[in-house]
């Protein structure tokens, strides 16, 4: 046994050394603005002028350079100002009219509750707010973009300052909450202590990010984690300076040894660094660790931009129609403003080959041997439109998956 787990190790040092430079498939930007005000109990604010969501003249420019994911960050607070009520029907209008600029056109949105695990400021899962509270929102929320598989629902974002086993429980409810909806789109799930990738192993055993996470369910096993990882000299994103060179690969690799241990896939939903000489050599090392990683990362997401930003450090948002240096930096890392396509396994059957994310695929099962019938398809039949139909329809999820067309014997 040890003989085998030796050549095994082997193999897949041989296979990381011999990567290709290729991006990971799902490359964007977070699109911040709606985030852009501090909530108050009986207080409404208006659109346009306490915060906004992105606009066409956005989507065009950063797709138009290769991008394919957005992350949208709203506030909890706009959409449902009172816990447990409807959603505030305007609201909801107005964000999803903001989604459909990029869904329309096959591309990712990445809906970002931008709350830190709060509700007016009130920590989830606690005694003010509950996790049925929280679960409550994402139900609602859920049902508003079900129909849309290029929406993915990132629970919120960073978490800090809680306990973890408190934040994962209020995890578990919403995402009972978005599957018991119906709803079948992606789910992201970021740690606590604001996410961050290079202390994810870190802190007590049964406190850890690395541990707790252990225990999220999701009955059709369709999420991944959300991690966020600056390169400043304390992780937070706030200083003008990057560490080394390499600081983002190392603060990444704990987390990726972790991740791909457990058969764990990741978006780096934040990272940025300055407009400065240093920052271009760590962001070419991170960007390159993660696509021989690509096991691992799904995608990734800088942080930010924005119409509102201004001079903000970390911006890309063009400026007077002028590319930021940072952009010039991310674009040999850009997949394209393309959805990527998985594989689809049919055994028994046909249909199967590699299909576009959310793209419906025929598949067909094969004639039964004499004396039997078609009975079901079985595996991973919660993308198919009819598991008891022998010719039926797959939706593609952003993962890789497998059905069996099954018989038994004729009546």
């Amino acid at each position: 046994m040890v003989r085998i787990a030796l050549l095994v190790a082997a193999a897949l040092v041989l296979a990381h050394e011999s990567w290709a430079a290729e991006p990971v498939v799902m490359t964007g930007v977070n699109l911040a603005g709606g985030e852009f005000y501090k909530p108050a109990p009986g207080v409404r604010p208006q659109y346009g002028q306490k915060f906004a969501y992105p606009t066409k003249a956005e989507i065009d420019y950063f797709s138009g350079i290769g991008m394919n994911i957005f992350r949208y960050c709203f506030l909890w607070e706009t959409l449902q100002a009172e816990a447990k009520k409807p959603l505030d029907r305007e609201q909801v209008d107005i964000l999803k009219a903001s989604v459909k600029l990029a869904t329309s056109r096959k591309l990712v949105v990445v809906l970002d509750p931008h709350n830190y695990a709060r509700y007016y400021g009130k920590v989830v899962g606690g005694p003010e707010v509950s996790a049925a509270d929280f679960a409550d929102f994402w139900r609602q929320l859920s049902m508003e973009f079900a129909d849309d598989r290029y929406v993915w629902f990132d629970l919120v974002n960073e978490p800090h300052d809680m306990p973890t086993r408190q934040w994962f429980d209020a995890a578990n409810a919403a995402i009972a909450a978005i599957r018991a909806a119906g709803s079948k789109n992606l789910i992201l799930v970021p740690g606590n202590s604001w996410t961050g990738a290079h202390s994810w192993t870190s802190g007590p055993r049964d406190s850890s990010n690395a541990e707790v996470a252990l225990t999220v369910k999701d009955p059709l096993d369709y999420w991944i984690i959300d991690v966020h990882q600056y390169l400043d000299s304390d992780n937070s994103g706030t200083k003008s300076m990057v560490v080394s060179p390499t600081i983002g690969s190392e603060r990444l690799k704990s987390f990726v040894v972790w991740a791909r241990q457990h058969q764990m896939r990741a978006l780096l939903g934040e990272f940025a660094v300055p407009a400065i000489p240093a920052g271009e050599q760590a962001i070419k090392d991170m960007l390159q660790s993660m696509e021989r990683d690509r096991d691992v990362w799904l995608g990734w997401t800088w942080w930010a931009a924005g119409s509102w930003w201004g001079e903000y450090m970390f911006t890309i948002e063009p400026k007077n129609g002028t590319e930021r240096m940072q952009t010039a930096w991310l674009k040999p890392h850009l997949h394209g403003a393309t959805i990527p396509k998985f594989a689809l396994a049919v055994k028994s059957g046909t249909g199967g080959g590699n299909v576009e994310a959310c793209a419906a695929q025929a598949i067909e099962a094969a004639p039964p041997p004499v004396g039997m019938v078609f009975d079901k398809w079985t595996g991973d039949i919660a993308w198919l439109k009819s598991p008891s139909s022998a010719r039926t329809t797959v939706t593609m999820p952003f993962k890789n998956i497998q059905v069996e067309a099954t018989c038994r014997k004729a009546p």
